[in-house]
């Protein structure tokens, strides 16, 4: 029954256009399954075609870390989201869910049913080490080393990924994407190991390994022109596809097909990384996991384009500087980015063993070279070691002498298309308050696949500490109460009416009635900020109920007002969320809350012109409350209080903030996370 509800309201989401490319694909796979339109028979490649390896060849970075990580690649040790080792053994099982055991079935691809977790076990940790990007790092460390070792278990880890995930067979050969990572990854493989003249490839054997490869290559580029995802599919995944389409031509232009799969791989990029992504650089899919997800992608490719003399327009490259200035911006000043929308621990590729390596810090540094931007540097603190892999070496000294920012960070403030604006004061300094408020729609396309029902929620940092936090994702395609707990209303810092979501889920990653938020007003000047509000969410109810929030930050005595107002007639009960993080300290008094995190505090006080009951939610399960997740798969206990009233008829809730006070020592509190 679960299954059919899913078909009809995904089937009530497309249009009939839609609806009829689906059809086709349908009929597509089926000639597919018979061998027609396929591709078991692959071209002799043209070696001798040339061909401009973009991936620097000299740099100095600490060899130790990555000869430790190839090390115990090669003993089936390595982390897939929360197993500290994926394989016990040093033969991998390619079509085995490291989590739970199970081995999918070696059925057609294209009709296996990836979403039944009875049949694929958890699929993302099924998807995860066919991305390769464990096979990256033995490249890594043959690179550095030289040692035959690495080039021995590259050579084992394809050969058995070969035997075991024959063509369009079996769990790897269904989504688009995991072919498009795979085949950027190999790219990455192929290039550190010298490319078709590779060492690898002396001998006999050797040959017959290149040519099993590029077969592989040729099929995995295929594939993935024949399958682009399209309509309401066509978010990360299409650029995903693209890029990974494009990286696969211009790596291995040894068939004539591969240069009319770059032209439609190019304009493909172009197209979707101007849709996809808003002038004001935040992406669509309103999750900031995704943007750097997208960014990746958008880097890996432009990259090897200069390389081969491809160039992308300069809108493309605009738009990732607005995207890089979107991630500068909501970075507090010690480094803390808000965990807004879904997230799912995705990576295009790891190039960095650093025990200090932040995606959003190193996409920051790479930005700095490329756009000569100082202020990208300020935020970055360093040039990491995957900008030097994928810049080269001579960018140290290019990142050294950037200017300071001649301007105070945040950049920007507002972002329009995205709906998110920074209320705060003393920017990059000890005294930073940096609130960060959304108004912006749920998701992308119709079925908004990693919104989150946040509409109004705001996350807080004072003084580089993290107070008022959004907990996360968790979750994908199992645990759906856990999955529909962090994605839904009462995980975020925002009010929910009668225990109900502001928007309806139809699946793990589908919504069917969208709340729709607006900014009404957003001013700031030296001593206020003010942003205004409201979404429609509850307008669904039979007696609709309005909500609308104002934020008033006073900057001089560092008080920060919130309003919300709900309009309606009949009686209605109202949650107000103040998710904190698992490093504060919280103590909970009638109508008060203070916390403390590392020396800095801030206190909320409860309007008393309404009565209010607190309730102090730590751990709980059911129904799930009081969680953080940092991690894919991983959650720990934090301290959420949701304040209760019941109103009836237009009402307002008001909280006061205060911030930077430690009222209180850690013995006289009562709760602590």
């Amino acid at each position: 029954m679960r299954k059919i509800g899913w078909l009809f309201n995904r089937l009530r989401l497309m249009n009939p256009h839609e609806v009829g490319h689906r059809i086709r694909n349908t009929v597509q796979a089926r000639a597919e399954r018979m061998g027609i339109f396929t591709v078991k028979n692959v071209p002799p490649p043209d070696l001798g075609r040339p061909v401009c390896n973009w991936l620097n060849h000299k740099i100095e970075v600490a060899a130790p870390l990555y000869l430790a990580e190839a090390d115990a690649v090669l003993k089936g040790r390595f982390k897939v989201f929360a197993l500290a080792n994926a394989s016990p053994d040093a033969e991998l099982q390619w079509n085995r869910d490291p989590k739970t055991g199970i081995v999918a079935p070696l059925r057609f691809g294209k009709r296996l049913n990836y979403r039944d977790s009875e049949l694929v076990g958890d699929i993302k940790y099924l998807w995860e080490p066919n991305r390769h990007l464990q096979i990256v790092k033995l490249a890594q460390a043959y690179f550095l080393s030289g040692e035959q070792r690495y080039a021995a278990g590259i050579k084992e880890q394809l050969n058995s990924w070969f035997h075991q995930c024959p063509y369009l067979l079996g769990p790897n050969w269904t989504s688009s994407l995991e072919l498009a990572i795979r085949l950027i990854n190999w790219s990455f493989v192929w290039q550190l190991c010298g490319g078709a003249v590779s060492p690898l490839f002396d001998g006999h054997e050797g040959r017959s390994f290149r040519k099993r490869w590029l077969e592989s290559i040729y099929q995995h580029a295929h594939f993935v022109r024949g399958h682009f995802s399209r309509y309401s599919s066509a978010n990360n995944h299409l650029i995903g596809e693209a890029a990974g389409l494009f990286v696969a031509a211009t790596t291995w232009p040894y068939w004539k097909t591969m240069a009319r799969w770059q032209k439609d791989a190019i304009h493909v990029l172009n197209e979707e990384v101007l849709k996809q992504n808003g002038p004001d650089g935040v992406n669509k899919e309103q999750a900031i996991s995704y943007q750097q997800f997208v960014l990746d992608f958008m880097l890996i490719s432009g990259l090897a384009g200069k390389a081969n003399n491809i160039e992308f327009p300069d809108s493309y490259w605009e738009r990732m500087e607005r995207m890089l200035e979107y991630i500068a911006s909501m970075m507090d000043v010690n480094g803390h980015v808000p965990m807004i929308g879904d997230a799912d621990d995705g990576y295009v590729v790891r190039l960095s063993p650093e025990p200090d390596f932040c995606p959003y810090k190193s996409l920051l540094a790479t930005g700095a070279v490329l756009f000569k931007r100082g202020d990208f540097r300020n935020k970055a603190g360093k040039l990491d070691d995957k900008t030097s892999w994928l810049l080269g070496e001579e960018t140290k000294l290019v990142f050294s002498v950037l200017e300071p920012a001649g301007h105070v960070l945040p950049v920007r403030r507002e972002f329009p298309d995205g709906g998110y604006y920074i209320l705060g004061c003393n920017f990059e300094t000890e005294n930073e308050i940096r609130l960060i408020v959304d108004s912006g729609p749920l998701g992308y396309l119709s079925i908004a696949a990693h919104g989150h029902a946040d509409a109004l929620a705001f996350t807080l940092f004072v003084s580089g500490r993290e107070f008022l936090i959004d907990p996360g994702t968790y979750a994908y395609h199992t645990q759906k109460e856990w999955r529909d707990y962090f994605r839904g209303t009462s995980a975020h810092n925002t009010v929910r009416v009668d225990a109900e979501d502001q928007s309806v889920s139809g699946g793990n990653f589908m919504w069917i009635n969208k709340a729709v938020s607006v900014c009404k007003v957003w001013e700031s000047g030296g001593t206020m900020d003010l942003f205004v509000g409201e979404h429609d969410g509850y307008l669904r109810l039979n007696d609709p109920v309005m909500h609308s929030r104002e934020i008033r930050l006073n900057k001089a005595q560092r008080t920060i007002l919130v309003i919300d107002t709900l309009t309606c007639n009949e009686t209605y009960n109202i949650e107000r969320f103040w998710h904190f993080s698992e490093n504060c300290s919280v103590l909970v008094e009638e109508g008060i809350i203070r916390a403390n995190n590392d020396g800095v505090g801030i206190i909320l006080k409860n309007g008393k012109d309404v009565d209010m009951e607190a309730r102090i939610l730590h751990g709980e399960t059911d129904p799930p409350a009081g969680w953080i997740s940092r991690e894919f798969d991983k959650k720990i206990p934090s301290t959420t209080v949701a304040w209760q009233s019941s109103i009836k008829g237009t009402t307002k809730l008001i909280t006061e903030i205060i911030c930077d006070h430690s009222f209180y020592t850690d013995k006289e509190l009562v709760h602590e996370n």
